[in-house]
């Protein structure tokens, strides 16, 4: 059948997935994927529908390239009832879908769709540049940050009852859980527990006035009503919301005016049934504040938020992992569970490190490079090796022959075997060269003992290690694969 694919407005019938040129497949891809979007969560959606596309259609069966196994994996396990579906709205002739790997897909962009384009992020209203939202007369807030969400926050032993508690609060504001205090040290997701209340109240009833403001601001907001005699106003301004959200309350220790304010405040939205959501770095009864406002704060729901433990940390990686696209080993992930355990923070920044190499030195992340961040970060997963009992660290130790070959032969998906072999084709002949080369240059190895192990005579050694070198002095992109190589074996 001859594609003739349209528009979504054009009915279902007159469409193919069936395609008969590249612009076609494309068309039809972009068809089939306008289906699935709508029910995924958009980052997940991006990582593993990223650099897909359709190969071609055998009789019945529906032909889809991948990039990569992992990707692969992910779609015959998870994504193809779901795929086969969306195909079959469109043409219901096709009965079957198999999965091929084409890593072109990742090397030619342009034979995939751009769906970061296609399937753009919603942005939130906003005033000009400034990341505030006018939620009511006179009444500013800062952004509610809509990434932060119930259904994407990691649920622990560490966080459960909070996490309820904050459905709760956001399917039902102004209820018994009112109002809510949470509390916990920096960086373990109390922040992104407010956020997603006032998500989830927004999320249900577009109407409602939802103020999300830290400590800090409401003063400073009381320091210049006073230095305006305008303090009606501000008390007037925030007791018309719905919702109101106030992060580190504990900085309000030792501003006794504020706190007034706040007192009465509280008092005004409480009797009328408007949420009031609370965070600090400590339970109530351990805040430096008047007695009358933590008798409050204790009326409602307190819960706390700890550190988490190495089942939730893995699972926020793994979370973390497909929000930011990024394709890494199970083993990696549970080399930073085992040794990141303070809070979230942690866990993101180690990450996000690894983000940046994937994304400016096409590093794949590894126990070795995640170990070198950790160490930049002051961070040694080296240290202290007896805390962490029931999990290994590779101890440092300078590397071989052998460990330059194992991660030439990772970094570019071929064999020791093929490597060592007789084949003279580019995709094996590159990386055996490159090997050569940072074996020369960076161990010392003798262009005899190379010769032997790779199967060569010495002056083809030679001939190979001084081709690389001098290409690499006008390739960016070898320089790039070689300096990666080379830090991974921490021989730069």
């Amino acid at each position: 059948m001859t594609s003739s694919v349209s528009s979504e407005s054009a009915p279902t019938t007159n469409r193919s997935v069936q395609p008969d040129s590249n612009q076609a497949a494309m068309d039809a891809w972009l068809n089939v994927l306008q289906k699935i979007a709508p029910q995924m969560q958009r980052s997940q959606f991006i990582t593993w529908f990223k650099n897909t596309a359709i190969l071609g259609c055998d009789h019945t069966t529906l032909i889809v390239g991948v990039p990569f196994a992992v990707v692969r994996d992910w779609h015959v396990e998870h994504g193809k009832h779901m795929t086969l579906k969306a195909v079959q709205d469109i043409d219901p002739s096709i009965t079957h879908i198999t999965y091929e790997l084409d890593g072109g897909l990742n090397d030619h962009p342009e034979r995939c769709l751009d769906l970061l384009k296609h399937f753009p992020e919603k942005k939130p209203r906003k005033l000009p540049n400034k990341p505030e939202v006018k939620v009511a007369e006179g009444v500013v807030s800062k952004m509610l940050n809509p990434k932060y969400t119930l259904e994407n926050f990691v649920v622990g032993v560490n966080n459960r009852l909070a996490h309820a508690a904050c459905q709760a609060v956001s399917t039902g504001p102004g209820g018994k859980y009112n109002p809510l205090f949470l509390y916990g040290g920096v960086g373990l997701g109390k922040t992104h527990l407010l956020q997603a209340v006032g998500n989830g109240v927004v999320r249900r009833n577009p109407q409602a006035s939802i103020c999300y403001i830290t400590s800090e601001e409401f003063t400073n907001q009381v320091v210049q009503a006073i230095r305006t005699n305008k303090m009606e106003q501000v008390r007037k301004r925030y007791r018309q919301v719905d919702v109101l959200i106030v992060d580190d309350i504990q900085f309000f220790a030792g501003k006794d005016r504020t706190q007034e304010e706040f007192f009465h405040t509280f008092n005004a939205l409480y009797e009328g049934s408007k949420q009031l959501v609370i965070s600090a770095d400590r339970s109530p009864e351990e805040l430096y504040l008047e007695k009358r406002l933590i008798s409050r704060f204790e009326r409602g729901m307190v819960a706390d938020v700890r550190e988490p433990d190495y089942e939730t940390r893995l699972a926020i990686l793994a979370e973390k992992a497909k929000e930011y696209e990024l394709i890494i080993d199970l083993e990696v992930l549970q080399f930073i569970a085992e040794h990141t355990t303070k809070n979230v923070r942690e866990l993101e920044g180690i990450l996000m490190q690894a983000v940046a190499q994937y994304d400016l030195e096409e590093r794949t992340p590894t126990i070795g490079s995640i170990a070198e961040i950790m160490t930049k970060l002051n961070k040694d997963p080296h240290q202290n090796e007896e805390e962490h009992v029931g999990f290994e660290v590779a101890p440092k130790k300078k590397a071989t022959l052998q460990d330059v070959m194992e991660a030439v032969s990772v970094y570019y998906s071929i064999s020791i075997d093929e490597m060592t072999g007789l084949s003279r084709v580019q995709e094996i002949l590159k990386p055996r060269q490159v090997a050569m080369y940072i074996a020369k240059h960076r161990l010392g190895v003798s262009f005899v003992k190379l010769g032997d192990v790779f199967g060569r005579d010495h002056t083809t050694v030679i001939n190979a290690v001084n081709k690389i070198e001098m290409q690499a002095m006008g390739n960016a992109q070898l320089m790039r694969e070689i300096h990666a190589l080379e830090t991974e074996l921490n021989l730069r």
